[in-house]
């Protein structure tokens, strides 16, 4: 089973652990519990995992909305403080680290305080509770030949995928993740993947460049895909054009359906405020859209001019770049379950190391070049870099040659076209500046389900370096979580078999603190090279926080590990510090690694000699309140506060997710991605939010973290 339910030791209640998510919480009763098993169709939803008690009161340590519905399933109300008569009610409680399902028949009261959402029954009575683990499998693999009219049959059933052809599926818990495909001499469709007729087509010529580009598009619209000559969305009675700039008019109608979908699912199970919809300009009838059949629906979402639309629309997560190659085509399902817009670049820019224009931190070649190993401007008088590569800075490391480095002089780095998403991913051949090399291997191990042997989230630092160990104090970063439960280890100066038994080990995050060059890890001893066949890897993540080490990070992704942060060239030690300790956080605040760095670089430019490979959405844990919010603070002239939060999706709370601002001034929902803006805020009021967890909070301009950071508002003039 996925999902561990038992009695707490030093307090009343139950620790839910999920071992698939990786995630663990713990839930209060009135009193000590035993739990039972139960069966899971006592739950209106579907559960993994279902347990009985007795008790007079259920209490999680967050704030939460709570959904009650009758015994048929009605949603009868919906918010975090009210009461209800007599009766049976199936209770949702969200957001949790799984989705939280009760059962029980009694009068109960609804009551949240700054930390804690609570359940009070008049009277003790058994009351059921239900999990499910928020991970999403595969129903199964499509085989399919690679060439473009083959794989067009495949991308057509991405979309059997979706719980539901309404607007819901706008909800990140009913779409599912698509099948897998993979090549074959034959097509084949396992049982299980059924066709949803939608009554959606999607027209394009048979061409790689022309399909890449709309797999998120046909996923979300359970669209057939088939050949002809002028790319174009049809059904029924209508036609939309994605011609000119195809692959714009592409992402354009992707968001434009999302967006409309999500207006549109507040007329069916869940009519809540959405700030969207208050604010829209745009007038249609939502109910009589929330009715139609899915392609007639679409058919008016597109006839309204996305001129209309996109000054209402968040700025979107993620662009991934899919080089069009047949060798990508197992890429697509993971691209599509991310809803990212997609491009299919035929060409791309080289970028050469030690090259102008921006890119003169790479290492290029030493003799006679005059060049250093780093940006000068990055380097102080007594500073030095991370690199083994012998210079005029002072480095560690013994006979070490400058001609090294972990990503070679003539590596192939590609310049991808800027992006107008928060996020940037690449498929394909070369090393992208400023995106997240994606791969495969990596994106497979993301459904890797198998047990864990601990339920606690294991962090590791290492710090082979003396002159280092500043930032070997992450450590003390790590863990600070009131409800998750982290075993933390620093290690120093280990020996290269000792660092390899690290790498063998099951950590949930590696922070490394050290150099690197092409002979691998520097230990005490020798080098440790992690390009080396018989190197086997426990590690789920990392930071290689060392001068230029891609090529190693790469390598303990395509030996075992899911994704990490790594270095495109040499970084000076005390930026690097800086970044790495900012990383720490955002980790431990359950960020994952390709938001974590996004913020990373909105304070350091530095930032920029990092990337992401392997799966950019790996997170250690899980945040406070699901998402990954982002705070920006503004104080004004009468001493209060403008706010704004960047709304991220993240993990298994993705596009769609519905999200509250606790804030006393805001009682709208928001869909995610959203920068939520609220004016003229109290100090006290945002005191109180800030605290509600660990965030991290641009004040004046500059990073801070919300449980370090003192707020005096100005009095009142």
């Amino acid at each position: 089973m996925s999902i561990d339910i038992d009695p707490l030791s030093g307090a009343a209640g139950l620790t839910v652990t999920d071992h698939i998510e990786n995630t663990q919480f713990e839930v209060y009763t009135d009193r000590p519990v035993e739990p039972t098993a139960s069966p899971g169709d006592d739950h209106y939803f579907p559960v993994d995992a279902s347990v009985t008690v007795e008790t007079g009161s259920i209490e999680i340590p967050r704030v939460a909305v709570v959904e009650t519905r009758s015994g048929d399933g009605t949603l009868l109300t919906r918010g975090d403080s009210y009461a209800m008569p007599a009766g049976t009610y199936h209770v949702g409680i969200d957001p949790a680290p799984t989705k939280l399902y009760l059962a029980f028949a009694s009068p109960f009261s609804v009551s949240t305080t700054e930390r804690t959402t609570r359940i009070d029954l008049d009277a003790p009575a058994e009351v059921t509770l239900g999990f499910r683990s928020l991970h999403q499998v595969p129903a199964g693999t499509i085989e399919t030949p690679t060439d473009p009219e083959s794989l067009m049959d495949a991308v057509s059933l991405l979309g059997s995928a979706l719980q539901t052809t309404s607007p819901e599926r706008s909800f990140p818990t009913l779409r599912g993740h698509p099948p897998l495909i993979e090549p074959g001499e034959e097509f084949r469709v396992p049982d299980r993947v059924e066709p949803v007729d939608s009554g959606v087509r999607i027209v394009v010529p048979p061409e790689y460049r022309y399909l890449y580009p709309v797999v998120s598009l046909a996923y979300y619209l359970a669209a057939d895909v088939v050949p002809g000559d002028a790319p174009r969305i049809e059904g029924d009675g209508w036609m939309h054009p994605l011609e000119p700039d195809f692959e714009r008019r592409t992402a354009e109608a992707l968001r434009q359906a999302f967006h409309f979908d999500c207006l549109a699912r507040t007329e069916g199970f869940y009519p809540v405020d959405l700030h969207e919809r208050e604010t829209t300009d745009l007038d249609l009838d939502w109910g009589r859209l929330y009715d139609l059949p899915l392609a007639e629906r679409l058919g008016e979402y597109l006839a309204v001019p996305f001129e209309r639309v996109e000054p209402e629309l968040p700025q979107w997560t993620l662009t991934t770049d899919v080089r069009p190659d047949p060798e990508n085509v197992e890429m697509l399902p993971f691209v599509a379950g991310e809803l990212s817009i997609v491009r299919s670049p035929e060409t791309v820019t080289p970028a050469t190391a030690g090259e102008g224009g921006g890119l003169g931190f790479f290492r290029g070649p030493r003799a006679g070049a005059g060049r250093t190993p780093t940006d000068a401007a990055s380097l102080g008088p007594d500073e030095f870099v991370r690199g083994g590569a012998a210079g005029t800075e002072p480095t560690r490391g013994t006979d070490a040659s400058a001609e090294r480095g972990a990503v070679p002089t003539d590596a192939d780095f590609v310049r991808p076209e800027p992006v107008d998403t928060v996020e940037h991913a690449w498929v394909g051949a070369g090393v992208p500046l400023d995106a997240n090399k994606a791969t495969l291997d990596a994106y497979h191990r993301r459904l890797e389900a198998g047990a864990v042997e601990q339920s606690r989230i294991s962090v590791l630092v290492v710090c082979n370096d003396e002159q280092m160990r500043e930032e070997g104090e992450v450590a003390d970063l790590y863990g600070l979580r009131d409800m998750v439960q982290f075993d933390i280890e620093v290690r120093h100066d280990l020996t290269r078999e000792e660092m390899r038994e690290t790498l063998q080990s099951d950590v949930d995050f590696l922070h490394y603190v050290g150099h690197v060059d092409d002979r691998g890890m520097q230990c005490t001893d020798d080098y440790l090279d992690l390009t080396a066949e018989d190197l086997d890897v426990g590690v789920s993540a990392f930071l290689l926080n060392a001068c230029q080490s891609y090529q190693q990070g790469e390598a303990l992704v395509h030996r075992g590990s899911r994704g990490g942060i790594v270095t495109l060239s040499d970084v000076a030690n005390s930026p690097a510090t800086q970044l790495g300790r900012i990383i720490a956080r955002l980790m431990n605040s359950g960020f994952n690694l390709r938001t974590a760095l996004h913020v990373a670089k909105r304070e350091l430019i530095t930032g920029h000699q990092y990337i992401v490979v392997g799966d950019g959405g790996t997170t250690i844990c899980q945040s406070r309140s699901g998402i990954a919010p982002v705070v920006e603070l503004k104080e004004t002239n009468a001493g209060q506060y403008n706010v704004s939060i960047e709304a991220f999706p993240n993990g298994p709370y993705g596009l769609g997710t519905m999200t509250l601002a606790n804030l006393s001034t805001s009682e709208l929902n928001y869909y995610v991605p959203k920068e939520i803006l609220i004016a003229d805020v109290s100090g006290e009021s945002v005191k109180k939010f800030i605290n509600l967890e660990t965030l991290p909070v641009f004040f004046h301009g500059e990073l801070h973290w919300s449980d370090r950071l003192e707020l005096k508002s100005r009095p009142r003039s």
